[in-house]
């Protein structure tokens, strides 16, 4: 049996535009050695502050099409909404997939389908500004696991995360935006079960399995957006791999469109 142990890394301090994370990260550290097959599952904001996708309000612009789109949502049992949050929502979607109830789900530019486009003011750091996906996270994730390598000599696995909602159950759970380093997927379609079934559908999601994991050990307010991750040694590569592309559905094989 196979352990699997998750704990938040303390003493990162803010992250601003320009910071080095792999840096940062070695620094909190505090004289820890990191060792190769560790996963360390970084919350999106701290990468995507690192690499300025924070956008002030004061800033936009609201379009027509977003001020109608706060005006539904006034209307209806969500309470009003700043239209100039919702053309930011609008500019890092590729795709409006529906608009209710005040909550925008969309396809991002990366394939992601989500709430708000990913768009989240929380943890912001300063008032009245939004916090953005990073532009590519699978680069992003190869870029601070480059980073760590060089810095610490150990090889590990990184995880890009963000909290997904899911169609169907309540509640959110940190999802693999961005991989470098480990196996988003162990296909055990073709294998057989303890009784010798043939398995069909079986396809774990285990980057994603990781990033929830890791949440668990991270409070919403603990400022500790780094989380180590033991365990996983099996699914850390030496390649940085395919990314978290190789979570992506294609559109062909979406049945709710």
């Amino acid at each position: 049996m196979t352990a699997l142990t998750a704990r938040g890394l303390p003493g990162l301090p803010e992250v601003r535009p320009g910071g080095d994370l792999a840096a940062l990260i070695a620094t909190a550290l505090a004289g820890e050695r990191l060792r190769d097959g560790q996963v360390l599952a970084i919350a999106h904001k701290a990468v995507s502050k690192s690499e300025g996708a924070v956008v002030a309000l004061k800033d936009v612009k609201p379009s027509t099409r977003a001020h109608e789109l706060a005006a539904a949502a006034a209307a209806g049992a969500s309470g009003e909404r700043d239209p100039r949050a919702i053309q930011v929502v609008l500019d890092e979607s590729q795709e409006l997939l529906r608009a209710e109830r005040g909550v925008l789900i969309c396809r991002t530019r990366h394939g992601f389908v989500c709430a708000n486009a990913g768009v989240d003011a929380s943890n912001a750091g300063e008032p009245n500004t939004l916090i953005l996906l990073p532009r590519d996270p699978d680069a992003s994730a190869r870029r601070i696991r480059a980073g760590l390598r060089e810095l610490t000599g150990a090889s590990v696995g990184v995880l890009v995360t963000d909290s997904f909602g899911r169609a169907w159950r309540h509640g959110q759970l940190d999802v693999a935006i961005g991989i470098a380093g480990m196996r988003p997927l162990d296909d055990w379609r073709g294998r057989t079960d303890s009784i010798g079934l043939k398995l069909k559908a079986t396809w774990l999601a285990v980057a994603d399995a990781a990033a929830a994991a890791a949440d668990l050990a991270r409070a919403k307010d603990s400022r500790e957006p780094v989380v180590v991750l033991d365990g996983l040694e099996r699914y850390v590569t030496d390649e940085d791999g395919p990314g978290a592309v190789e979570l992506l559905r294609a559109l062909e094989e979406d049945l709710f469109r």
